[in-house]
């Protein structure tokens, strides 16, 4: 099973447009696929204590433990991805431990390129997450009203799910390693 997860909460995302297209393309292609939203299932402020116990955090956390692969898109703010994701991943820690992942952005414009490393380092050197070394920045010129613009911008979406699907497929192909290094 494959998760998409779209962390805007704006009602009229560019990064959920991307969300949507990439969870299309994998159901069509006849992969198992779950689309969650933060919008449409908000979680709690993560508050070191209660937030944890959240029904949406549990649902969510439960979702990514059961993923081969997760694919976040994410609105850039600020030269960064946005708090919601960042929130998603703070309440649902070790959930995401080993997980391949993949990532799409939207932003306003080309100087933030680089937004997606404070989340990629994250989770790999927090949860030994596997990040596909390709990932989708796009701005506007990549969106149309609520769809992706042409041709470019969907080849980019197709080479992301086929780059994620090649890792998660290989690493589910290789046997259990069950005495893992710590280090």
């Amino acid at each position: 099973m494959l998760l998409v997860l779209s962390s805007s909460l704006h009602p009229t995302s560019r990064s959920r447009i991307l969300a949507k297209a990439t969870h299309q393309r994998l159901v069509q292609q006849g992969r198992q696929c779950h689309f969650f939203d933060l919008a449409e299932t908000p979680l709690p402020p993560c508050d070191g204590a209660t937030a944890y116990g959240h029904e949406n955090v549990a649902d969510l956390a439960q979702r990514i433990r059961d993923a081969e692969a997760v694919l976040i898109a994410s609105p850039v703010y600020n030269y960064d991805v946005n708090a919601a994701i960042k929130n998603a991943v703070e309440l649902t820690g070790k959930a995401w431990t080993g997980k391949v992942v993949g990532l799409m952005l939207a932003a306003g414009g080309a100087g933030s390129y680089m937004s997606a490393m404070g989340l990629a380092n994250s989770l790999m050197l927090d949860f030994r997450c596997l990040i596909v070394p390709r990932f989708i920045y796009a701005t506007g010129e990549s969106f149309e009203g609520n769809s992706l613009a042409d041709d470019s911008i969907s080849d980019r979406v197709d080479l992301l799910i086929r780059e994620t699907l090649t890792i998660s497929d290989a690493l589910l192909a290789q046997p259990s390693d069950e005495a893992s290094d710590d280090t």
